[in-house]
């Protein structure tokens, strides 16, 4: 039976994995990604079936964990953002090479605009990197109903399936048909050839064919996919590839008089037989694709170089940033619809650390501690203390990746810098700084780092923080000399003390770890609500 609710694209996700039968979600939080794992974990279904739904260290510590419920032949999703896939790449490209026993659905959720990244990646480039098929759902309907057919896709060819989405497809709504009751668990069951699982050379030379074989199938898959389509056109001057999200775009600007052909593609490989059919009947290609021109490079390289082929190359769509119903109009040959212009009394906002934010008063200290070293350098992290680099602070040099701070800082001192000072967030040091740390405090580095805790994972709501309680005992664990391990309370009251730890561990010959520690505002406020209620 089948019923209706209003989803997100995250949500819509969530439940087509719960009612595929799912053991497992494996996730570190990241926008627009974060919504997917905790809409499971507010299902009563995923307690009454033991789903397990905590948040992960890391990307590969959740891609590994998904690895391990294949392996005994159940699902799982894997869930992050597209700079996650960085972080998940050794363990995602080698479980291609593994060859899944249960299904596997890894979830990229890539940001296009950068709304809240640092780069703008595609990461259906991953796809076609590890020979392993991509999803592209258009709408929040296909994005529900490509989980169970993603599983079976898995399965059935013993790949992991990569479903890649972008924020406007994660974050808007729409109506969704959705089963009424979940499928059962799969029974365990164990690998038909244990040998592909140890990837020692002599088994992945083995492998290595047959998954070249399996990639060649999954392209015949994918011409005659329900998710591609070919919608032919009498006007054959212009012929139109839409991927994912883009067929939704190419819709609103059309009506049922548009008289091109159409190519949809929501599932990878692409489908190189349609578009040469498209190509040998259109004089002029036009590719709409949201995020790099990953199809459309494919495409020059598939036809012969006298192809006109128009797309965000060629600048018929913007190079950078997110599609829009407009833009696509607009790469039609359709004239712009009119818009609101902003008002000139509209002043752009910044984004501040919120008020009563202990990352304000560590920076407060810090500053002001660093005053009497004009060399200093402050490298930082991903995390809403990255907003430390903004006025009124302006503490902070880079920000790089998850985790680089400790061994940039690292890095620089040992080019000389003095002082060298790292500064990261809690949930961003056992994501990535603990290794960093481990290299630091081998070589007993004179550097000082400041691990901001906050109690939890601030920037994307507040989740779990795997450190919590256990930094310090991390930190001696990797070497750092106990009597440098120092635990401060970033208060106003008690600004003097931290200026004066600060002042201590930049004199000290080595390496140490200061931690302000206090809760969030917000989680604060929030656990204050849930006590009171």
């Amino acid at each position: 039976m089948k019923t209706e609710k209003l989803l997100l694209g995250d949500e819509a996700i969530a439940l087509g994995a719960v009612n595929s039968g799912i053991s497992g979600v494996y996730a570190y939080p990241g926008t627009p990604s974060t919504e997917i794992t905790e809409y499971i974990q507010s299902l009563p279904i995923t307690g009454e079936r033991g789903i397990h739904c905590r948040w992960c260290t890391n990307e590969k510590t959740a891609m590994e964990a998904a690895l391990g419920v294949s392996y005994v032949g159940q699902r799982a999703i894997v869930c992050m953002k597209h700079v996650g896939m960085n972080v998940a790449a050794d363990a995602f490209i080698n479980s291609a090479m593994a060859g899944p026993n249960g299904g596997i659905i890894v979830v990229a959720a890539d940001d296009p605009s950068m709304h809240s990244s640092q780069n703008e990646q595609d990461s259906r480039f991953y796809g076609k990197f590890a020979f392993v098929p991509v999803l592209e759902p258009s709408n929040q309907q296909e994005a529900y109903d490509m989980i169970d057919y993603g599983y079976r896709l898995s399965e059935e060819n013993a790949v992991p399936v990569l479903l890649r989405v972008t924020t406007r497809m994660a974050h808007s709504r729409s109506v969704v048909s959705i089963d009424t009751e979940a499928q059962p668990k799969k029974p365990i069951s164990f690998p038909e050839n244990p040998a592909s699982w140890i990837l020692l050379p002599a088994n992945s030379r083995k492998r290595y064919p047959v998954l070249l074989d399996t990639y060649a199938h999954l392209e015949d898959i994918a011409v005659s996919s329900q998710w591609n389509k070919y919608i032919d056109g009498n006007d054959k001057s212009v012929g139109i590839i839409a991927c994912g999200i883009a067929y939704n775009y190419l819709k609103e600007n059309i009506g049922p008089d548009f008289r091109h052909p159409i190519l949809k593609i929501s599932q990878y490989p692409v489908p190189q037989q349609l578009i040469k059919k498209m190509a040998s009947e259109c004089k002029t290609l036009l590719i709409m694709e949201e995020g790099q021109p990953f199809v459309e490079e494919m495409v020059r390289g598939i036809l012969p170089s006298d192809c006109i082929i128009k797309g965000r190359l060629s600048g018929e769509l913007p190079r950078v940033g997110e599609l829009t119903p407009d833009s696509v109009r607009i790469a039609l040959g359709m004239k712009a619809l009119e818009t609101f212009q902003a008002s000139e009394n509209v002043v752009p906002r910044p984004p501040a650390l919120c008020m009563g934010c202990g990352h304000r008063d560590m920076y407060t200290a810090l500053n002001e501690a660093l005053q009497q070293y004009p060399n200093h350098k402050v490298f930082s992290d991903i995390g809403c203390y990255t907003l430390g680099a903004l006025p009124p602070f302006r503490a902070i040099n880079s920000t790089i990746d998850m985790g680089a701070s400790i061994t940039m800082a690292k890095g620089a001192a040992d080019a000389g810098l003095f002082p060298s000072v790292a500064v990261i967030g809690d949930s961003t040091f056992t994501h990535s700084g603990i290794t960093g740390l481990l290299d630091a405090a081998n070589a007993n580095a004179n550097i000082v780092v400041v691990i901001s805790d906050n109690l939890t994972t601030g920037m994307t709501g507040g989740q779990d923080s795997a450190g919590t309680n256990k930094l310090e005992a991390i930190c001696k664990a990797v070497g750092v000399h106990p009597d440098h391990v120092r635990v401060v309370i970033p208060l106003a009251k008690n600004m003097e003390e931290i200026k004066g730890v600060i002042r201590e561990e930049i004199e000290y010959s080595g390496t140490s770890v200061i931690i302000p520690r206090r809760e969030c505002i917000q989680t604060a406020k929030r656990h204050a609500k849930e006590k009171k209620a």
